[in-house]
């Protein structure tokens, strides 16, 4: 064999060889791509998505609540104070038929779906929102039972907290998966809404 054809088959075969890595290296980011843009497409849909929709229907339900039953105070029960009985099972009607189904919900999504969160620890509003729900069965539980002398649970809701990281979570979330489809990632609009 001569150097000619020592050389054209060295160099035929280092092309073949830098093209076949060339296309493992393109397979595989393609690959881990696909895979990243799953990831965030399951978290946008089975866990963002579902709290940050039933956090705002809370707050909206909540907000309509008390504009209707307390537009003069920011609360629903004041310290020291003693709601009459109509204010009371109006109150409860709402918190077992409108709220607690809704928080419920919010407990499923967090406990079925903490697999998708990014932090390497439980948020504290999620345990918080979790701590809340479990405290009022008890209550809950009483009211079944003829005892009205509670009325709220002892750990509150943590609503602005809950909010804020629900919508952040799903704006960034937004934003990478239009990055990794390729599209132009649009302004937040999650971010604005009000809080509680």
């Amino acid at each position: 064999m001569d150097l000619t054809t020592a050389v054209t088959i060295s160099v035929s075969v280092l092309l073949a060889v830098g093209g076949y890595v060339a296309t493992y290296a393109y397979n595989l980011k393609l690959a881990q791509r696909k895979d990243r843009l799953d990831r965030v497409n399951a978290q946008l849909s089975d866990f963002y998505g579902p709290l940050l929709a039933l956090v705002s229907a809370g707050e909206s339900s909540f907000d309509a609540f008390r504009q209707k039953h307390r537009p003069d105070k920011p609360w629903i029960f004041g310290r020291g104070e003693t709601p009459t009985e109509q204010k009371s099972a109006t109150w409860r009607l709402w918190m077992v038929e409108v709220f607690m189904p809704l928080n419920v919900a919010i407990v499923d999504v967090i406990t079925k779906h903490a697999d998708l969160l990014d932090e390497s620890d439980m948020p504290k509003p999620l345990l918080d929102a979790c701590s809340h729900v479990a405290a009022y069965r008890a209550v809950i539980k009483q009211w079944e039972q003829g005892d009205f002398s509670e009325l709220t649970s002892v750990i509150n809701f943590p609503s602005p907290d809950l909010f804020l990281f629900a919508s952040e979570g799903f704006t960034r979330l937004k934003g990478e998966q239009q990055r990794l489809l390729g599209q132009k990632v649009a302004p937040s609009v999650a971010g604005t809404a009000g809080l509680m």
